[in-house]
């Protein structure tokens, strides 16, 4: 049987999987890559699965067990969610300083998680739409 492509399919995925590990490496390297190693480290299994799959990851408020739903995302990047997971409020905090995404978020999680009501007094409201709330192709 001829071939016509210069590899064979497994000399084609084995080139595939090293030119991924290959970009992967370079990007956890940087700041960005860094902090967003970090973020998954410290979400739980459930929240490492939604966040791979979806973009995204939910935290539950610690003072009154609000759900909410944080998106990649600098600002404007976290919603409280509805019974029907549909955003229904935006909120907009971060910590102060210029900081990779992935450490903004981990910040995002762990003051809903630990200082729910500190969180929401300096946090300013939005209307969610869809627009802001994208999945990043960054984070994939």
């Amino acid at each position: 049987m001829l071939r016509f492509g210069p590899f064979r399919s497994s000399e084609r995925s084995r080139k595939q999987a090293i030119r991924a590990l290959f970009i992967r490496h370079g990007a956890e390297t940087t700041p960005e890559g860094r902090s967003l190693l970090l973020l998954r480290h410290w979400l739980s299994p459930a929240q490492r699965a939604q966040f791979a799959e979806r973009g995204y990851f939910e935290v539950v408020g610690s003072d009154t067990g609000t759900q909410y739903r944080i998106y990649p995302g600098a600002a404007t990047n976290v919603c409280e969610v509805d019974d029907r997971g549909r955003p229904k409020l935006g909120l907009c905090f971060r910590p102060i300083g210029e900081l990779p995404i992935g450490d903004v978020m981990l910040s995002q999680k762990i003051a809903l998680e630990n200082r729910e009501s500190a969180a929401l007094a300096v946090a300013r409201r939005f209307v969610p739409n869809g627009f802001f709330l994208r999945r990043s192709r960054l984070l994939r």
